[in-house]
């Protein structure tokens, strides 16, 4: 059964009439997990958490990877949770898919972090350790978006805020959103593959700019849905 944020009803998610955007936040015990459920239900957006292999079976129109963290505790976690598998399944198929910070980390091969450790795999690249004098990164950084992430543009600059000690080398370039410098490496803090969107920053602590991406995110997400949802009933 998903559990609802405090202040729904217990009511299931066939009950809810799909007039807002339906996500589900992936709850394996790691940090920021409240904050981000508050930002997307201040949007307007229905929030429940997924907690178990049964609750990806819902019916959510996105699904958030958030976290804090150990990326190999992570990686059991979601393992011993049931989970692993769900969120492979989930993101091969296609489907709106949010990945913050850690979550981000996590679709990468490996990480210096936690060596011998396999992540999702669904981005080919490694996670770094950062090498600077001040670790780690805490505070307001800027992004440089190279591609456009709903509503930022390429070639837009806007900051965001960060905390994290380790960050994502991709290979893949073409999947790179948007960049940002610290401790004189330069490195992709923003990774969009179709549906996929991942963050190294954290939206929900970010202010108006936060708000502003995360409504972008819930925008397609909603769309994509509607649009099923059209081709469905053709069908």
């Amino acid at each position: 059964m998903m559990a609802f944020e405090a202040g729904y009803s217990p009511r299931s998610i066939e009950g809810l009439g799909r007039q807002r955007t339906v996500i589900g936040i992936v709850d394996y015990g790691a940090g920021n997990l409240w904050s981000v459920v508050r930002a997307l239900r201040y949007l307007g957006a229905e929030v429940c958490l997924i907690r178990s292999a049964d609750d990806l079976q819902q019916k959510v129109d996105g699904l958030v990877l958030p976290g804090v963290g150990a990326f190999g505790w992570a990686v059991r976690q979601l393992q011993q949770r049931g989970l692993w598998n769900g969120l492979q399944n989930w993101l091969n198929a296609q489907r709106p898919f949010l990945g913050i910070c850690l979550g981000m980390q996590l679709l990468m091969e490996t990480s210096e972090e936690s060596p011998g450790v396999r992540g999702l795999d669904v981005v080919r690249g490694v996670v770094r350790k950062f090498r600077a004098r001040k670790v780690p990164q805490i505070g307001w950084n800027r992004v440089s978006f190279i591609q456009t992430i709903t509503p930022y543009s390429a070639g837009s600059v806007e900051y965001f805020y960060f905390v994290h000690g380790y960050y994502v080398e991709c290979m893949e370039f073409d999947v790179v959103a948007g960049v940002t410098e610290y401790g004189g490496v330069r490195y992709a803090s923003a990774l969009r593959k179709g549906r996929m969107l991942a963050v190294q920053f954290h939206p929900e602590k970010s202010g108006w700019a936060g708000l502003t991406l995360l409504r972008g995110w819930l925008e397609e997400a909603g769309n994509v849905q509607a649009l099923s949802n059209k081709i469905a009933a053709v069908r």
